[in-house]
């Protein structure tokens, strides 16, 4: 009797050790997703580059290197674009001299490619889901992102709700039309970065798109600098990163990280 009292004392003990291990590691997982950081990339939907019956889109390295950086540090990403779906890739930045070791990665990786395939719909995405929001350039952003009421709204909200927002390359067009609080370009007063005219001018596009990024963000009162055509680049104030060239696509990602790591 003596024996059989032990053996069940035993086996209740191992039964509530094994549900609070359970518990424990439940709330361990709960407090895990919590703290995870959470951000929103957006991609152009726009495929077409103006009249020249050529094809543009984003370009892939400006989405690859930030999408891995702050994948492999335990971000988890969201890819939303205005059409939703397989967003398109300027085919310029598929050529070999375009190629970067994340762009390589990004070729074999059929699991992300499969995550872009089938991106939501941007007016279906809430910014209170998001701790920031990243946008990759390309032509393509010209034209869509430029004016979409969407991601006007959705940059405002993002800005509004003390979130950065981080853009590279010809993706500050982003800043075209939104607006503070007191309904001034949300840009005005700050600095920020983008394509140059120098680099518009060199890949021969400067008559073919429908505005320079470095003229709009002077426009619209920003303070505006630049490095060397093609140099690695990027800018930080306050809640808005930019950066200047495919180049300063993982400076800019590597910046808004630090600046999430630094978010309560």
């Amino acid at each position: 009797m003596i024996l059989l009292a032990v053996i069940i004392t035993a086996l209740f003990t191992s039964c509530e050790n094994k549900q609070e291990d359970k518990s424990r590691n439940e709330e361990q997982t709960t407090l895990k997703n919590e703290k995870m950081k959470k951000v929103l990339f957006v991609l152009t939907s726009h495929s077409e580059l103006g009249n020249t019956g050529e094809k543009t889109g984003f370009w892939i390295e400006e989405f690859a290197a930030p999408y891995y950086l702050l994948k492999d540090k335990g971000v988890e990403i969201t890819i939303a674009s205005p059409k939703g779906g397989q967003p398109p890739i300027d085919p310029k930045s598929a050529t070999p001299d375009a190629q970067t070791p994340a762009t390589v990665r990004f070729n074999d990786d059929k699991e992300t490619q499969a995550i872009l395939a089938n991106t939501v719909k941007l007016e279906t995405v809430d910014q209170a889901g998001y701790d920031a929001v990243f946008y990759p350039g390309g032509h393509g952003p010209l034209w869509d992102l430029a004016e979409d009421k969407n991601s006007v709204a959705l940059i405002e909200s993002f800005y509004n709700n003390n979130k950065p927002v981080a853009a590279v390359c010809h993706a500050p067009a982003i800043f075209k039309n939104t607006k503070s609080a007191d309904g001034s370009p949300l840009v005005k007063g700050k600095k920020v970065t983008g394509f140059t005219n120098s680099e518009e001018e060199a890949v021969q596009l400067t008559d073919v798109v429908p505005f320079l990024v470095e003229d709009m963000l002077k426009k619209n009162g920003g303070e505006y600098s630049k490095g060397d055509d093609w140099a690695v680049y990027a800018v930080e104030d306050g809640l808005l990163i930019t950066g200047q060239n495919p180049a300063s696509s993982e400076l800019v990602a590597e910046k808004l990280l630090e600046k999430l790591n630094h978010q309560q």
